[in-house]
This record gives C-alpha cells, sequence and structure tokens, in this order.
C-alpha cells in the first residue's frame, strides 16, 4: 500500500528527565495511536486512547465490507475504515517494518505468516501483540467515536465522543445502522490526532466523468477480483495500490488498463507475462457511449473505471479556530510534520508523511515529542 524512504538516521532528542503528567487523548488505535499511546504513558502521562472499531490496528484491520458510495463522495455515507483489499501484502520485508524495541519478528502458529513480506493479517497480529505486551489495550475506548475535539479559552481541550453500542449490517455488507447511546464531554490538558489518512478518496477529475455510463468507483472499496469476472477494467495511477490490484483484477477480467499521469502521452505498453494488460498514459477524455479516450489516442470501451488516486487528510472533529487547516491536501502548519507552532505542545498529529517506513517512522515521528 505504501512506498517507503529511509529515515533511519533521524536524530532524537533526549527525552525530558522531568515530566508533569497531564491528562492526554488520542485519536485512533492505529500503528500512530498505540506506539503514541505507549510513549506518553512512559513518560508518565494520563492517556486515553479514542477508537471507534471494537479491536486495534486502524487501517490494517481487514473487512470484506465497502461503502454504499463506490467514490466516497458522499459526505453523509456510513464510513468504513479500511482500505486494505484480500491479497494484501506487505512492499517491505518484516525487518524494517517493526517498531524500533519491538522487532517484526516472525512467530510460531497455524494462523501467522512467516513469509519476509507477510499478508495485511500478519501486521494486524503483530499491533495486537504490541498492543498487549506493553498494556496499551488498557487505554483504549473501543467503539467510541471523536466527534468534536475543541480548543477552549484556558488552552485545554474539549473531547466530545458517542460511545456506539452496535453495528448492524444487511446481507449485502453494506452498514444499514448504528446505534449510539451516549455522548460524552471531556477536558484533557492534550490531544494526539492518529486517525489516518485512507479513508476519504481522492478522485481524478476528468472531462465527461460525469456522463460516462460505466461503474465508477475508488480502489478504497476494492476487496476482491471476483466480481470483475470478464469485464474490461480501467484504473487510473500508478502507484503501489494500483500496481497490486490490477495484477489481482487481470486474473479474472478481460482486459485491464492502467492509466497513468507520470508517464509521456504516446505511452502504451503490454505488460510482460500478460495478455489482458496494459499500460497507458493519462485518460483525455470519457465519452458518453461507455468509451474511454487515453491521451496515447487508444479508445477502450469499459465498464469499470477504479480511482487508484490515493487520500485526503480530513478531520471533520477539530476545530482549531482556523489555526491549523488543510489546503490542496496539505495540512499545516506543522513544525518537523508533528506540531502546530501557535497550539504546540498541546496539540500534535502522528503519521502525517505518506513516504516513511510505516511503523518505525511512527515511532520516530512520536519521539519528537
Amino acid at each position: 500500500m505504501h512506498r517507503n524512504v529511509n529515515i533511519l538516521t533521524m536524530a532524537i532528542p533526549p527525552a525530558s528527565l522531568s515530566v508533569k503528567s497531564r491528562q492526554v487523548a488520542v485519536v485512533g488505535a492505529g500503528p500512530a495511536g498505540l506506539v503514541a499511546a505507549r510513549e506518553l504513558h512512559r513518560e508518565g502521562h494520563s492517556v486515553v486512547v479514542f477508537e471507534r472499531g471494537n479491536e486495534v490496528g486502524g487501517t490494517w484491520v481487514y473487512t470484506p465490507r465497502t461503502e454504499r458510495d463506490p467514490l466516497g463522495l458522499d459526505p453523509n455515507r456510513p464510513i468504513v475504515h479500511s482500505s486494505l483489499y484480500s491479497s494484501l501484502r506487505t512492499n517491505l520485508p518484516r525487518e524494517i517494518m517493526g517498531f524500533m524495541d519491538f522487532p517484526f519478528l516472525s512467530r510460531p502458529g497455524e494462523t501467522r505468516d512467516p513469509r519476509r513480506f507477510p499478508g495485511h493479517r500478519e501486521v494486524l497480529m503483530y499491533l495486537k501483540d504490541f498492543a498487549r505486551e506493553f498494556g496499551v489495550e488498557e487505554m483504549v475506548r473501543f467503539e467510541t467515536e471523536v466527534v468534536e475535539v475543541r480548543i477552549l479559552e484556558n488552552g485545554k481541550w474539549k473531547v466530545k465522543s458517542k460511545r456506539i453500542s452496535s453495528y448492524n449490517y444487511s446481507d449485502d455488507i453494506d452498514i444499514v445502522n448504528k446505534s449510539e447511546v451516549e455522548f460524552d464531554d471531556e477536558i484533557y490538558d492534550a490531544v494526539v490526532v492518529c486517525n489516518g489518512h485512507y479513508t476519504e478518496p481522492r478522485i481524478a477529475e476528468i472531462p465527461g466523468f460525469s456522463l460516462w455510463p460505466g461503474k465508477q468507483m475508488h480502489s478504497h472499496n476494492y476487496r476482491i477480483p471476483e466480481p470483475f469476472r470478464d469485464q474490461v477494467v480501467i484504473l487510473i495511477g500508478s502507484s503501489a495500490s494500483a500496481v497490486d490490484v490490477c495484477r489481482d483484477l487481470a486474473a479474472v477480467a478481460k482486459e485491464v488498463h492502467v492509466a497513468s499521469r507520470s508517464v509521456a502521452d504516446e505511452t502504451y505498453t503490454k505488460q510482460h507475462g500478460y495478455d489482458n494488460l496494459w499500460f497507458h498514459s493519462m485518460i483525455d477524455s470519457a465519452r458518453e457511449d461507455g468509451t474511454v479516450v487515453f491521451r496515447n489516442g487508444k479508445v477502450v470501451l469499459a465498464d469499470v473505471i477504479m480511482h487508484c488516486t490515493g487520500y485526503k487528510y480530513h478531520f471533520p472533529f477539530l476545530d482549531t479556530n482556523g489555526i491549523v487547516t488543510v489546503d490542496d491536501n496539505r495540512l499545516g502548519p506543522l513544525y518537523k510534520h508533528v506540531f502546530p507552532p501557535a497550539l504546540a505542545p498541546c496539540l500534535s498529529f502522528i503519521g502525517i508523511p505518506w513516504k516513511v517506513f510505516c511503523l518505525v517512522g511512527l515511532h520516530f515521528h512520536h519521539r519528537r515529542r
């Protein structure tokens, strides 16, 4: 899912010898939230982790469920947090994926995956091992969604959350009911935002898409290839997810075409080892007759267009009186991608950079605090 760069040479400032204990709220129990909670607890702070799901792991919690809105454009849609597809494996070896003091080692057991590039379930199991080892699970309020984080005049933070009592699902795996039983307002000295950024889809803007009659979806709602059997599928994007999904689909689809904006306009190549997988330059336009025109001049009559075009930063619960904003999918202002200078150190964000060693990077990121 991720492409990464080496940050192992980054310096870590020494921890303070004397720290006053604070009440700290951590939003999210994914990898960022788990390591943030562990480090804060080690420093003597009282930590509460808010997690709207029923287990730790964040985006690494696989679910076959998808959203009713396949493009993710409806702001009122029931949200499915995870973007994992069934076949996903890590694109980094486990030796460089673990937290600094808790290596991602192969563990015995029939349910464990010993491969050097394991499947997504093994990453989730590792995160659960980490949470149990350091007592982080005891800090987590499961099925509790943060709906508002707001700064008060005295510099403290109001955190409003709702306790979710149950999820009910229909046979077509869409969410049909979500019962909330109570709202809580609490005051904290500091808030650490760790809600992830693989849930709110970004959609390509192409002339004619609004009139194109076929099915459009975002890869956030892709799970398995079988629904695309014998269909002609166009993927937009050429990063990690697109590379994985196009090969997944090629096993069952009639044709798979991948459009990339990072290649020359004349690009048109057939993928070695496949009879039905082609790489193109970007799409020029989509037509009402169901065809899609690429910049290389090729025209394809397609059944599905899948946007493998990444995600947006999204913090609908956060109110900083305009101090922290998202502009053109850039969150800021942030010092070292962690602290808004005007609100530091009482507000911080962990896991904002896109291209890092995913778990080691989160550990370094929090140690900057």
